[in-house]
């Protein structure tokens, strides 16, 4: 008999239903598609600086408790009709948890957060929550970390992420040149920005590649390419990237690959050196390059959740606090509002100051 030499590593194998059927079973209507299709528009508006507006893409980390995730974006719908003359409220809706170990990999993976990785639970949980956010009126958008999953949930997105882990895969930037959602890349960890900005000149062209099909089949796509990419800055190893001088760093590098020089702010992650309770400061940093009239500043990310901080999961879900991030820690509830009135007013200060300068 010759020797096994396939499957040496796998410990077991079940079947997860197709996207179609996960689609029938928590279906999207005509008014949450109108809802999805019209937030896309206005997010391509400001990406291409048709709309002067801010785009804020704010929520928690990552979603463990889809209760507490809803609560929070009626809250954000029932703020938006305040700064909405200024600002595009887009709810952070990650379902993925990229690891640089180990450590809880997000709902999608193991909605039950006790280790046993219902992933068909967790792929049902996802894009009712998401289907959720649009009968409700607020923007979804969402890291696509995974190759596979997209096709569960992808077309509910207004916006997506390509994350600093793997702005520089191949395989990713051939998929963000098939997604609908228009979508930016994180410059990578190094805080490298030409990793990025070879993604998005990539992710713009045609591109032939193996996936799976709605139907669940193997099939070979051949895209027409996302011409709706962007840059996030994030911060690197060597610091922050978020004033103004790295802003017009990176715009200057935009525009030698011909691309547009609007980008956005991540107010989380290097840019914050890691601490949440810092993200207030990037931001003020941010709004007062906007109120000076900056034009090169599409939006800003900020982690955010109904209650500041985070904790730890351990081994009784049941006895975790209401609304608190169990993975990055995050701003809360009253200083994101604090930060939306701030962005907003810098948003209307840089846009009289730049009629002023025209007449």
């Amino acid at each position: 008999m010759p020797p096994r030499i396939s499957d040496l590593h796998i410990a077991g194998e079940e079947l997860l239903p197709s996207p179609d059927e996960v689609h029938a079973a928590v279906p999207a209507g005509e008014s949450e598609a109108a809802v999805i299709a019209g937030s896309r528009a206005a997010v391509r508006d400001i990406v291409h600086g048709r709309d002067d507006r801010l785009m804020v893409l704010t929520g928690p980390c990552s979603i463990h408790d889809t209760a507490a995730a809803l609560d929070y974006a009626r809250r954000l719908r029932d703020a938006a009709p305040r700064v909405d003359d200024a600002l595009l409220l887009v709810m952070r809706v990650y379902f993925e948890k990229p690891r640089t170990r180990l450590g809880w990999k997000g709902l999608i993976y193991d909605p039950d957060l006790d280790g046993r990785g219902d992933i068909h639970k967790g792929l049902l949980n996802a894009r009712a929550l998401l289907v959720e956010c649009a009968r409700l009126g607020v923007p979804a958008a969402s890291e696509i970390l995974d190759l596979a999953t997209p096709q569960y949930y992808a077309e509910l997105l207004s916006w997506g992420a390509i994350g600093a882990r793997t702005t520089e895969s191949p395989l990713h930037r051939q998929m963000a040149s098939a997604l609908s959602a228009p979508l930016g890349f994180k410059n990578p960890t190094s805080g490298k920005l030409q990793t990025a900005v070879d993604a998005i000149v990539v992710a713009a062209q045609s591109h032939r590649f193996p996936s799976i099909s709605r139907e669940g089949r193997a099939i070979v796509v051949t895209t027409t390419g996302n011409p709706d990419c962007h840059l996030i800055l994030r911060g690197g190893e060597s610091g922050p990237n978020h004033d103004a001088a790295s802003v017009a760093a990176a715009a200057q590098a935009l525009r030698a690959a011909g691309l547009s020089p609007r980008l956005m702010i991540d107010c989380s992650h290097a840019n914050s050196g890691g601490d949440f309770r810092r993200q207030p400061t990037v931001a003020a940093d941010v709004a007062a390059q906007i109120a000076a009239g900056s034009t090169d500043i599409l939006g800003v990310m900020l982690e955010s959740h109904l209650v500041e901080g985070r904790q730890t999961l351990g081994d009784d879900p049941a006895a975790l606090r209401y609304g608190q991030s169990i993975t990055d820690g995050c701003i809360g509830w009253d200083t994101t509002v604090e930060l939306l009135d701030r962005l907003a007013d810098a948003v209307r200060t840089g846009r009289r100051r730049r009629g002023a300068g025209a007449a």
